[in-house]
């Protein structure tokens, strides 16, 4: 094994010599670093919140709430991690964390470690401060949606809003604040083994497909939010585990007059304060997309690669008319999304390939929307996902592209539906009467989410209420 390391709160540590597949929660725990606590072991619960400095986009690094029971701790050599116990001491304490304990925001304790390094996020987000007051945000620009990923098991929501909403801006002598004027950690070449297996961090695309011939078995990483709990709650072991999330080649991000290009390992928060409204639909996506802490790591390739026919993305991507670019050491080739799906989390992409890059045509539609019926307004998954893409000229739709979720084996266009509306006055005649053949689309089966019937009826609930909520009352 190689020298690994990485510096937890301001002291550089080596990882040692622990299995390939701890996670940086163990691995925190295990050197006394106790105040990330094991909630759920599969990024729900926010109670192993930590924060990892990476490279900003309004400043050159930005401190950033994961869920450190997902990450292999291997994912972490050369970064720098700060725990609850970093930010201050009871002598002297951080202010999210003095405002939490006056305001009475802290009850068993268990999850407040988690919360106090989620809020000390949104407290260091830059631009946080000019960001309008509304229903989810406080007066001081907290954003309520960075606590999403954070349950509070003792319901004490109103006293850690009320914290949230008390907090200033940084001072001129905060340290974190102004460490984020320095560049963040590089992503370093790391190796690491152990008998369960191999972590392989390369540094160039190259490297990593030339990995994936060699090795097609290997299981590929960018956030880990999926990997991560299959190896926590189904004990998997990868015998080797190449991590890609910040491969220069795959962060791409483009905004031309012809295409959006988004690469496969931007995260989905980093996309969408880029993007920043400039694709409606996904605007709508992103803030049901999981939580922040798992948008954080989860990245828009990786909700791809999976293949599940309940990903959220696909549905409003497809609607969106996207397309793949595959890269293997053969070269590059283009699929479009509609093309990619091929059976229950299989796709056409071949071992040996990585998704490099996300296009997005434009003209974007003018008339989209997204809808996700589950069980929670927030941080659920769906039982039925819905992405619409209309374009209605002269009260005529001459356009339609609808992505579906959670209806089949795969994520699908409503090509019945679609073909039933192109052509056709878009009135309430027409689309009570193609809502009937929506209701109709995929095959849609009973599960511990929602019944076969249920999904049906909501498909076509979905089209009356994207009318309905469409017109201009």
């Amino acid at each position: 094994m190689t020298n690994l390391a990485l510096t937890v709160n301001g002291e550089r540590t080596a990882i040692g010599a622990v299995p390939v597949h701890t996670s940086a929660l163990d691995w925190l725990r295990d050197r006394g670093l106790t105040g990330a606590k094991e909630g759920c072991a599969e990024g729900e619960c926010g109670a192993c919140s930590v924060l990892v400095a990476r490279p900003g986009i309004d400043t050159p690094t930005e401190w950033t709430a994961v869920n450190a029971c997902l990450l292999p701790i291997a994912s972490l050599d050369g970064q720098e991690v700060i725990t609850s116990e970093g930010l201050g001491t009871p002598a002297a304490l951080h202010p999210v964390q003095e405002e939490l304990a006056v305001r009475g925001g802290s009850q068993c304790g268990f999850c407040t470690p988690g919360f106090v390094c989620s809020m000390a996020a949104e407290y260091y987000r830059p631009g946080r401060s000019a960001c309008a007051g509304d229903h989810e945000h406080g007066a001081n620009g907290f954003d309520l949606h960075a606590l999403s990923g954070n349950l509070c098991r003792c319901t004490g929501y109103r006293p850690i809003r009320d914290a949230a909403y008390a907090l200033g801006s940084p001072g001129e002598n905060d340290a974190f604040g102004a460490r984020a004027a320095e560049p963040a950690p590089a992503a370093v070449a790391t190796g690491m083994h152990s008998s369960e297996g191999e972590f392989i961090r390369p540094t160039t695309l190259d490297a990593a497909l030339a990995l994936l011939t060699d090795r097609p078995d290997a299981q590929v990483v960018a956030g880990c939010t999926d990997t991560g709990v299959q190896v926590n709650i189904f004990g998997s072991r990868p015998a080797l585990t190449v991590a890609i999330d910040r491969l220069d080649e795959l962060r791409e991000f483009e905004v031309s007059a012809g295409e959006v290009r988004l690469g496969a390992a931007l995260t989905l928060t980093e996309i969408e304060r880029r993007l920043a409204g400039r694709v409606p639909l996904l605007s709508e996506v992103f803030p049901q997309f999981a939580s922040r802490l798992i948008r954080n790591g989860a990245t828009i390739g990786g909700n791809l690669g999976t293949g599940s026919p309940i990903g959220d993305l696909p549905p409003a991507l497809l609607a969106l008319d996207a397309s793949l670019v595959l890269a293997s050491r053969r070269g590059e080739r283009v699929v479009p999304l509609a093309d990619y799906f091929t059976g229950y989390r299989q796709t056409v992409k071949a071992a040996d390939e990585l998704i490099r890059t996300i296009v997005i045509p434009l003209p974007l539609a003018p008339m989209t929307a997204f809808h996700k019926i589950a069980k929670r307004r927030f941080d659920d998954i769906s039982s039925v996902a819905i992405g619409y893409a209309l374009d209605i000229r002269d009260g005529i739709v001459r356009d339609a592209r609808i992505g579906l979720g959670g209806v089949a084996a795969t994520p699908l266009r409503a090509r019945d539906t679609e073909a039933a509306l192109i052509g056709q006055p878009w009135t309430e005649t027409t689309v009570r009467t193609v809502a009937a053949v929506m209701a109709n689309e995929g095959t849609p089966m009973d599960d511990h989410r929602a019944s076969s019937s249920y999904r049906s009826a909501m498909l076509g609930q979905s089209l009356l209420r994207f009318y309905f909520g469409g017109l201009d009352v």
